[in-house]
């Protein structure tokens, strides 16, 4: 690839395109964006304004225009747009989930493969700073051997926002589940690692909505760990965002990632300190009366593009590897069956 930055192509400019991933295209060095793929007259003058990107109404004007493919779309439509862009020779970034389920998602993974062009998927709460000092902890061996994670996603919103991710079944995949969901799971693999049993309670507690909105899942891994998961629109008080319960000391953390209130407040990621948190928002370590604050680790989404544009440049691994996606794939719909059954369901 040539020394002039990477041009990237965004398809779609709503939640996720507008407040996530075209700030921190923008503010990574080495990518630019090129074009926004948005029907919106107002949207394509934005991006025109904020980023100098060209604003397109169909993605099919995207081939000629991009390097490298931002799929930011509805979520029933992220297996195929990736496909049609690794069919134009495209590398790619999927946005969460990757799929609506892992086995529509395994045959992208096989086609980037097959055409040699890196694959990876937007999985940024990897790098939220909470989640980066629970790993640290963890692997320095503060908590001992980890026997428990709890980790949540919560929200007091008793009145629905509308749209497909409340409205929209499996087909859509709307839902927590597969929205907050996709990021609990995939944390809980990442800290404990692979999943051997899921059970599920998912509901929908609201008037006028379709798609579950109070949801939790009990996952036992392989090594032994447990990890409990909610994520939830009515919870009119906010639990822990993480209690993790090691066989030394246990993490109790509340509040959530700085860096997304920051990004819709219209902050740039790559400003200093972006993705620092005040000392009265740190988590606490310790046993019994033994207690101490743990300066949170700076939360970095950037480091997510960086690394996306080490894989075109130097032919680095991709920063999330799609395999990982599919797994957590797998266990969303573990847990989405056995909410329908009433059942712990196993994992080979």
């Amino acid at each position: 690839m040539s020394e002039q930055p990477v041009r990237v192509g965004l398809v779609g400019y709503g939640t996720a395109g507008a407040f996530f991933h075209a700030p921190l295209i923008h503010a990574t060095g080495g990518l630019r964006l090129a074009a926004v793929v948005t029907r919106d007259p107002e949207r394509q003058a934005e991006v025109a304004a904020r980023y100098g990107a060209e604003g397109v109404g169909d993605v099919d004007l995207l081939w000629d225009r991009c390097d490298l493919v931002v799929v930011a779309s509805p979520n029933r439509t992220h297996a195929s747009l990736a496909t049609e862009a690794l069919r134009h020779g495209r590398a790619v970034v999927v946005d969460k989930p990757f799929a609506r389920t892992a086995e529509e998602a395994e045959p992208v993974v096989r086609l980037a493969a097959e055409r040699g062009l890196p694959l990876t998927v937007f999985q940024n709460r990897r790098w939220d700073g909470d989640f980066l000092t629970v790993r640290r902890l963890a692997g320095d061996g503060e908590l001992g051997e980890v026997l428990r994670l709890e980790s949540r996603f919560e929200r007091w919103r008793p009145a629905p926002k509308g749209g497909w991710r409340e409205s929209g079944g499996p087909g859509e995949a709307g839902g927590l589940l597969y929205d907050l969901g996709s990021h609990l799971v995939d944390q809980a693999i990442q800290l404990l690692g692979p999943v051997r049993s899921v059970y599920c309670e998912s509901d929908v507690r609201r008037e006028g909505v379709g798609a579950d909105d109070d949801t939790f899942v009990a996952l036992t891994h392989a090594g032994g760990a447990r990890s409990h998961l909610w994520a939830s629109s009515l919870a009119a008080q906010l639990g822990p965002r993480f209690r993790v319960l090691g066989s030394k000391a246990a993490y109790v953390k509340h509040g959530l990632d700085v860096q997304e209130e920051r990004l819709r407040a219209g902050r740039s990621p790559g400003e200093a300190g972006f993705g620092d948190e005040p000392e009265d928002r740190w988590g606490v370590l310790g046993a019994g009366d033994e207690l101490r604050a743990v300066p949170t680790e700076a939360g970095d989404y950037l480091g997510f593009y960086r690394g996306v544009e080490r894989a075109l440049r130097a032919g680095a691994p991709v920063p999330v590897r799609p395999e990982s996606a599919v797994e957590a794939l797998t266990v969303i719909e573990a847990a989405r069956r056995s909410a329908e059954e009433s059942a712990v369901i196993s994992l080979g």
